[in-house]
């Protein structure tokens, strides 16, 4: 442990630490991530991918060993026993800070299935980890707004079927499919402007979930539902670098997804929509119950 040095002097040390790290599992991943590019072979770039799940999570496992030198947290994980390596999941988690990811990504790493995000088609020119991102099958969408799509309305339905596309690669290997449904971190500026129901979330948004239950609703039967909490306040990821967090607190409640919610179209079909948001309120009603506690114990 460092804890003897000063909070900035340990920033600069995991900062080097996790630079090192992430750059020699890039180079590592590259290999079959090319591979996997040049041999179109259904079977071959399923292993590809297998091989790179697992310099995934080496490089998530040495991140936590230099979480571990450098920081005091104290973890309090519940209900992250009922996980499985080999099943496909959705999941759901409030966001307060950019802390979440390294935090989840701790706690799942070689539990449940490797978590892979939605990201904008931008982000895959990110230097180093964009073609890590890539060789990792995360989905890049490119999401249209209302005012395109009333001038373009031949773009109307891209974003399902790219999400579909998308996810058609997911069907090999098991994955956990994460989405940040409140769309923004938690700030309480960001909760008074949007007049939200709960005291400790954004309103959820729906979109991005049925995206994902009408392109595998048969392949998806599990939702993962975390929840993360900061009894300190939600920290920056320099706080985070420095040590200055003191407790992370994860509770994550595993249920199956209901079959009516499962293969619709959520653009064209507006009892559906209306099921979705119903389902996702209910879950973030509960969820913002839970911070409640969590927060004051």
């Amino acid at each position: 442990m460092l804890s003897f040095l000063p909070a900035p002097v340990i920033g600069v040390i995991a900062s080097i630490l996790l630079a090192i790290n992430t750059l020699f599992w890039c180079l590592l991943l590259y290999v079959p991530a090319l591979l996997k590019l040049a041999i179109p072979h259904t079977g071959f770039r399923v292993l590809c991918t297998r091989a790179i799940i697992w310099i995934s999570e080496s490089w998530v496992a040495c991140n936590t060993g230099w979480m571990k030198l450098t920081q005091n947290t104290r973890w309090q994980v519940t209900g992250d026993e009922k996980l499985k390596r080999e099943s496909w999941y959705l999941v759901l988690s409030n966001h307060q800070s950019w802390v979440d990811i390294f935090a989840m990504q701790r706690v799942f790493n070689r539990k449940a299935p490797f978590l892979k995000f939605f990201l904008k088609r931008e982000l895959i020119w990110v230097p180093v980890i964009g073609l890590a991102w890539w060789g990792l099958d995360f989905p890049f969408m490119k999401r249209y707004s209302r005012e395109y799509l009333i001038k373009h309305p031949e773009k109307r339905g891209e974003d399902l079927r790219s999400t579909r596309r998308a996810c058609e690669k997911f069907r090999y290997t098991p994955v956990s499919v994460m989405n940040f449904i409140e769309g923004t971190r938690f700030t309480q500026a960001k909760h008074d402007k949007e007049k939200s129901p709960y005291q400790h979330l954004l309103k959820p948004k729906a979109g991005g979930v049925a995206f994902v239950l009408d392109a595998m609703g048969d392949a998806i039967e599990t939702l993962v539902d975390v929840t993360i909490a900061y009894p300190g306040g939600a920290p920056t990821f320099w706080d985070f670098l420095c040590g200055r967090v003191s407790d992370v607190r994860m509770h994550i409640d595993t249920r199956d997804i209901p079959e009516h919610l499962k293969g619709r179209d959520y653009a064209s079909d507006a009892d559906h929509r209306r099921n979705v948001k119903e389902w996702l309120g209910s879950l973030w009603s509960e969820k913002d119950q839970r911070l409640q506690k969590m927060l004051g114990d």
